[in-house]
């Protein structure tokens, strides 16, 4: 079994690889090599099998199709241009998100032997007149660049596997929380920044009111979720390859609060509240409440509570 992540380097692809170097298989089978793709050669893992660090551009089709033509059972397509850099930054989000992901996708094809692909979307496909709920059936209506992308690489996904040039799966994101590391260009960084930061003795400014509701999955969970896509059967996807990863809906004042019961005061009381109108303009219009029925019967799976989230934090990824 050969596995490749683009994406390597991030925080969700560097948990991921880890979580496999620790299993040791995929699909019933042994690992026999690990490939870690990004645009900087990520760092290399302790794995009881092969790994390889390299750096690549998906933007580069040429490039793409020298990594992924060495030949992989399972690819990972985790790299994007997240959300706010995805709207202030129209050409790159369109290079990285669609074209990238196409070549990807074609590079994949070009294999002639149908690789799983396991690509990662996002709730921002959904918005504007859609029910509430979101359900299984409801339709893509993004309200922002980064959502139109990472839609558009949705009905690629599914035609390609539907052709048979790939296995593909769809996983549309909820908002992961708590994330690790520095604050990045997405228009959601804050919903973990003003967690993070407290829990390690920092202030954190929060741009939306406590009120402002979200659906949300810890880290711990999401790499969990990116192991089961890629084993399920072909057969278990049906005829829909892309879908809403269970979370829960939580209103910020909440995970604030979760956050107090776990960790006490101090951390709590280090947060900012100070409105953000561009932030809100872009977060606003993302939608709050799932029904991912499909997925929970695949066996799927999310956070018991947010009080989980900080706990997995605390547990997994603190830095003191």
């Amino acid at each position: 079994m050969k596995v490749l992540i683009i994406g390597g380097g991030g925080f969700v692809g560097s948990k991921l690889a880890r979580v496999l170097a620790g299993r040791g298989e995929l699909r019933g089978a042994p690992i026999a090599r690990l490939t870690l793709a990004d645009l900087q050669a990520p760092a290399a893992i302790d794995a009881p099998f092969k790994v390889d660090c390299v750096a690549v551009d998906i933007t580069d089709a040429a490039a793409t199709r020298a990594l992924i033509g060495a030949g992989y059972d399972v690819i990972y397509h985790l790299a994007a241009i997240v959300s706010g850099q995805a709207e202030a930054e129209f050409d790159l989000g369109m290079q990285v998100n669609l074209f990238g992901s196409l070549n990807v996708f074609e590079a994949a094809r070009a294999l002639g032997t149908a690789p799983v692909v396991v690509y990662t979307s996002s709730i921002a496909v959904y918005g504007g007149e859609t029910p509430d709920p979101i359900e299984d059936w409801s339709h893509q209506n993004p309200q922002t660049s980064y959502g139109a992308q990472k839609a558009a690489g949705e009905l690629f996904l599914s035609d390609y596997s539907r052709k048979g040039f790939i296995d593909g799966r769809g996983l549309r994101l909820p908002t992961i929380s708590i994330r690790p590391g520095k604050p990045n260009k997405a228009a959601s960084s804050f919903m973990s920044s003003i967690f993070r930061e407290p829990l390690q003795g920092r202030s954190a400014v929060c741009p939306v009111d406590p009120e402002y509701a979200h659906w949300f999955l810890s880290p711990r969970r999401c790499v969990e979720n990116l192991v089961i896509a890629a084993e399920l059967p072909a057969e278990a996807w049906g005829l829909n390859r892309c879908l809403a990863l269970p979370g829960r809906t939580y209103r910020i004042g909440e995970m604030v609060e979760a956050m107090r019961r776990v960790a006490g005061d101090a951390a709590a009381d280090r947060i900012e509240w100070r409105p953000d109108a561009e932030i809100k303009k872009i977060v606003l219009g993302w939608k709050a409440e799932f029904n991912p029925l499909k997925a929970l019967s695949l066996g799927f799976v999310r956070d018991d509570s947010f009080e989980d989230n900080v706990r997995f934090f605390l547990a997994d990824d603190i830095v003191t």
